[in-house]
């Protein structure tokens, strides 16, 4: 955030200030104007027609029209013509002079001369004729043109710098980091002074380690000799590292608010230009600038777009590339020579494994802050912040929301908080109730409803015993999250969903797996029981089902061929590898180890359906006639879903 300025008092308030500017195109205008303009306005132009020395000869010496001739600084001839002869025919066409000056004074005409001697012996030859006394009067004079050639000069470069500095100003508003072209090296961090952010650690919630974490490094700020006394020292740098929407900007906003120190605040994307060396530039303009200001805050967001591994994607950009040296002049800052105490870093990232491990190390960034997805009571905290400016019909259960919500980061809770109010004024209510709650949590995770899509009969029977499939899968298998309705309404992209109440766990088994994949492959199984064949309806079910059968091979060992082996890379560094980490045969293994799992939990899902197609039928038939059957429906066809009932699993 800019610096507040300061309001005017009441004397500078009332004092009127001259204001004048003159709009930018009339001043280009003017100046284009005065480009082509002055220096003719600057030069002789008495002298009306330039004419050839042909013209000269036959038309003005034939005539002895010639009163007399002055030869300007040897170049130039300037014709004055008999005041007896302008009035005749030839010279009335001729000249065509609006200036009755010009006409009795002259000159009339001129022309240019390659040297003085041969215009002599031009005149010589051509006046050989004509008697001594009737000859024309030639003079000589020198004229300065220092004024009108220094003009000329003057008039394009005021122009080249009359658009280079608009230019520059245009250049400055793309590239920030100052008022010219010339300040490119400039940071164009934001400062926000003292007391200026209104986010304080009261508008974050569900982050009760990470704000331990950094209360202690504004405790730190506001009262050193605490720490120091004991020979404690402030850490250099803080890193928050989490998933997107978990709040980790929201954080370092908060301790700009309790720190009351300035902050600054800049995107890793700020210090990358396409000019070399402007990145390094700014970060030393950064930690300049911040030194001034100590105690301060600087805070970088994103700082991958910087911090990236030197070395990785080196054959793609080369070793000298403009981010790299960024990056070095970052680290050099933060853990050089120089020292920059008082100055702490704080640096935000969604992909710490992409970072340099230089800058990671402790004395440049000594703490590692990870923040994760909220679990239940978190979720709560959140919903408790987010209804506080809203307009409630009711107390609103969070403990109910919070449940509703797995795996949804603050900003998912924020948006359907928001959500539920949007679709409060459509319907022109005011105020708040939990059905528009609960209809934003589904638009938020399936999309809007789509009323106005055309379904066929036929479609609408497959897409009831899909759902169908999955609803009585889901409910005969032991380790599947509880269901929570079925809905063959069109959302979003999909034409029907299940819904489930994902139980949070840390840790899931094999048989958790095996029946993961069985209800997801339970809509293909009941279309092809019910129906002989299969449809493309499917999809999204296929691509999930074949993920989870790769993970459960590469990733988690369920594979008795494969073994105790895990190809996942936590480093992240798997994603710019140029060869597989595993060989060609093993690869071929992990094929058919997927191919099987998929298969057999299939069959074993068709078994199962086979079994309970009375109960299929009954479901989907009951789809059919509401479109939407709640849990308490369904307990009603299927009864009460037993915790225990398990399908064994088939091992590979």
């Amino acid at each position: 955030m800019e610096k507040i300025p300061e309001q005017p008092n009441k004397e500078n308030r009332n004092t009127p200030k001259p204001n004048f500017k003159l709009p930018v195109p009339w001043l280009v205008i003017l100046l284009i104007a005065g480009f082509f303009l002055l220096p003719n306005l600057m030069g002789d132009k008495s002298a009306e027609k330039e004419i050839s020395w042909q013209t000269f000869h036959l038309e003005m010496l034939s005539r002895n029209a010639i009163e007399k001739l002055v030869i300007i600084n040897k170049e130039k001839v300037e014709v004055y013509i008999k005041k007896e002869k302008i009035n005749e025919p030839y010279f009335k066409t001729s000249l065509k002079i609006k200036n009755e000056n010009v006409v009795k004074t002259g000159p009339h005409y001129w022309f240019s001369i390659g040297s003085l001697e041969s215009f002599e012996k031009k005149m010589e030859e051509a006046e050989k004729n004509i008697p001594v006394n009737e000859r024309a009067d030639i003079r000589y004079a020198q004229s300065s043109r220092l004024f009108p050639e220094l003009i000329t000069w003057l008039i394009p470069l005021a122009l080249l710098f009359f658009f280079w500095s608009m230019m520059s100003g245009r250049m400055s508003g793309l590239g920030g980091g100052g008022s010219s072209i010339f300040n490119f090296g400039k940071s164009n961090a934001k400062l926000m002074e003292k007391e200026a952010s209104l986010t304080t650690f009261d508008d974050v919630a569900g982050l009760e380690e990470a704000e331990t974490e950094v209360k202690e490094i504004v405790e730190f700020l506001k009262a050193p000799e605490k720490f120091t006394k004991v020979g404690a020292k402030i850490p250099k740098g803080i890193i928050l590292v989490g998933p997107p929407g978990t709040g980790k900007t929201l954080l370092a906003k908060a301790v700009a608010g309790e720190a009351k120190v300035p902050f600054f605040s800049i995107s890793g994307s700020a210090f990358v230009e396409m000019f070399v060396g402007v990145g390094a530039s700014r970060v030393r303009d950064l930690f300049k600038t911040a030194k001034e200001k100590t105690p301060c805050i600087v805070f970088i967001d994103e700082i991958d777009a910087i911090g990236r591994s030197r070395g990785k994607g080196a054959y793609m950009s080369g070793s000298n590339d403009e981010r790299e040296s960024t990056l070095n002049q970052l680290l050099t800052e933060m853990d050089g020579f120089d020292t920059n105490s008082g100055v702490i870093v704080l640096a935000a990232t969604n992909r710490a494994d992409l970072l340099d491990p230089a800058l990671l190390r402790p004395g440049r960034f000594d703490r590692h802050i990870y923040l994760e997805l909220p679990n239940l009571k978190e979720r709560e905290e959140i919903f408790k912040v987010h209804v506080r400016a809203l307009v409630m019909a009711e107390e609103l259960d969070v403990h109910m929301l919070a449940t509703q919500t797995p795996g949804f980061s603050g900003a998912d809770i924020a948006n359907i908080c928001n959500e539920a109010a949007l679709i409060t004024a459509r319907n022109k209510k005011d105020k708040i109730g939990k059905t528009e709650f609960l209809e934003a949590i589904e638009r938020v995770v399936a999309g809007m409803e789509r009323k106005s899509k055309i379904i066929s009969p036929e479609e609408k029977l497959i897409i009831a015993y899909h759902e169908a499939g999955h609803a009585v899968v889901s409910w005969m298998l032991k380790y599947i999250d509880p269901l929570l309705k079925v809905s063959i309404v069109p959302r979003g992209k999909s034409l029907g969903a299940a819904w489930y109440l994902p139980e949070e766990k840390n840790i899931r088994s094999a048989s958790a797996f095996h029946e993961q994949l069985c209800a997801a492959l339970a809509g293909r199984a009941a279309e092809e029981i019910i129906f002989g064949e299969v449809s493309s309806g499917a999809l999204d079910d296929l691509e999930k089902a074949t993920k989870q059968a790769y993970s459960m091979v590469l990733y988690f060992g369920f594979s008795s061929k494969i073994g105790n082996i895990s190809f996942y890379d936590s480093t992240g560094q798997t994603e710019n590898a140029l060869v597989k980490p595993f060989s060609e045969e093993t690869g071929k293994i992990i094929d058919e180890e997927v191919r099987m799992l998929i298969s057999s939990n299939y069959e074993k899902t068709k078994s199962l359906l086979i079994e309970k197609k009375s109960l299929l039928i009954e479901v989907a038939e009951q789809l059919l006639k509401s479109e939407i059957l709640y849990k308490e429906d369904l307990e009603k066809i299927l009864g009460k879903r037993s915790p225990i009932r398990s399908y064994p699993i088939i091992q590979s």
